[in-house]
């Protein structure tokens, strides 16, 4: 038997129209309004041609959706885990900490072309860029913490609503643990993991302590954690935006990109691309 499947739209200009005629394209038997953003379309069509044309439609009209197996909800999941710079926040901190000292573009086209899947050895990306850092004072770590540092749109709603719904909270970074420790504390997450940077004298040596967390490390961090909890894939909500997100995300039934580089949204099974982090919340029901 085929499981049943709803249709969540959603983006902040969501309108009754455009929720009448998303309907209309996925054979929607009834529509229920979640929020001032989001519809629930129930019972839709969902085969290929369905979902392709759903998707087109929405790239062209700035549209999130998403095809959830009905009845589907958040206390079903296990664990959210999540990437921390460009997913959780809104800055790349080591292009951050590369600006403040002088160093930025140098630093910053080697991020890009990792994140983008170009430099396929994520290690020798990041250790390339930290040697950029040698001599930097310390400080700056503070200074972005506290200067440029945000949290992306939902961020906070979207950790309270898994916290609500019983999920463990996961951050995995190929980013630093100044930052990370500092987020733990502050959003009352579950576990942390990232990058340290090697500090003396008050100055960035240039070089990364102990073993480098890539994207092995992440997924290997995630099935650990998953292990510990007896959870299974369906039940394991995994985001992020770069290329060594992917193996993560390749354990999770629901892999997020989130303003994601283009590999990453090819292969994950979901996009927020307009609504806030906490659009996820929106696809499940009786939460």
């Amino acid at each position: 038997m085929t499981t049943a499947h709803h249709l969540v739209i959603q983006a902040p200009g969501l309108d009754h129209n455009l929720a009448e005629h998303a309907a209309a394209l996925a054979s929607a038997q009834g529509a229920q309004r979640i929020n001032a953003t989001a519809v629930r379309l129930l019972d839709v069509e969902h085969d290929t041609d369905t979902r392709r044309q759903i998707r087109d439609w929405c790239a062209t009209r700035s549209l999130d959706f998403a095809f959830i197996p009905a009845g589907r909800s958040l206390a079903s999941c296990r664990i959210l885990a999540m990437d921390m710079d460009s997913t959780l926040i809104n800055i790349e901190c080591i292009d951050e900490i590369a600006a403040l000292s002088g160093r930025g573009d140098q630093v910053k086209s080697i991020t890009e072309a990792a994140m983008r899947g170009e430099i396929k050895d994520f290690s020798d990306s990041l250790t390339r860029r930290v040697a950029l850092l040698e001599g930097v004072p310390a400080s700056i770590l503070e200074r972005i913490y506290e200067e440029r540092l945000r949290l992306n749109a939902g961020a906070e709603n979207l950790l309270a609503g898994a916290r609500a719904a019983g999920l463990k909270t996961l951050l995995v970074s190929g980013g630093f643990t100044f930052f990370t420790e500092r987020l733990q504390e502050r959003l009352g997450l579950d576990e942390t993991h990232a990058n340290t940077l090697e500090i003396i004298d008050g100055k960035l040596t240039g070089r990364v302590l102990g073993d480098i967390l890539d994207g092995a490390a992440k997924a290997r961090h995630l099935l650990a954690l998953a292990a510990r909890l007896e959870a299974e894939r369906h039940q394991v909500i995994a985001m992020g935006d770069g290329a060594n997100d992917l193996l993560m995300m390749e354990h999770a039934a629901f892999s997020v990109a989130w303003r994601a580089k283009p590999v990453v949204r090819a292969q994950a099974a979901y996009a927020l691309d307009h609504a806030g982090l906490d659009g996820v919340l929106n696809w499940f029901e009786g939460n």
